[in-house]
């Protein structure tokens, strides 16, 4: 099994920062591609950022250019620094990793954006 726990939510104002975090545990030894996802209330989880084992990475076109995924291989850990905050960015942020053909979620971090 493999255990992802998320840190870093939080309330911040419209054109601020925050930094998530997220860190793997248990069976971490293989795993492709780690992520993040978002769902807002009464909307479906969406796909935010993800980096592949490769280091390529995906960014949902509303994040492009405010968001940055990065990861820790050795640490095995992700973490998305989220830049220029917009109200629509306010929701519960999942990490996702895919190992083994299967998909690991965190317990999802509330960011809310609000003046």
């Amino acid at each position: 099994q493999l255990q992802l726990v998320e840190s870093g939510g939080g309330l911040v104002q419209p054109g601020g920062s925050l930094r998530l975090s997220c860190a793997a545990s248990g069976r971490a030894f293989n795993i492709n591609t780690m992520g993040w996802y978002r769902q807002a209330p009464g909307k479906q989880r969406e796909l935010v950022a993800a980096i592949s084992k490769g280091g390529s990475t995906n960014y949902a076109d509303s994040v492009k250019g405010r968001f940055i995924i990065s990861r820790d291989y050795a640490k095995n850990t992700v973490s998305l620094q989220m830049n220029g905050l917009k109200a629509e960015d306010t929701a519960v942020y999942y990490c996702n990793a895919l190992s083994f053909g299967n998909d690991y979620w965190g317990q999802g971090t509330q960011v809310t954006v609000s003046s």
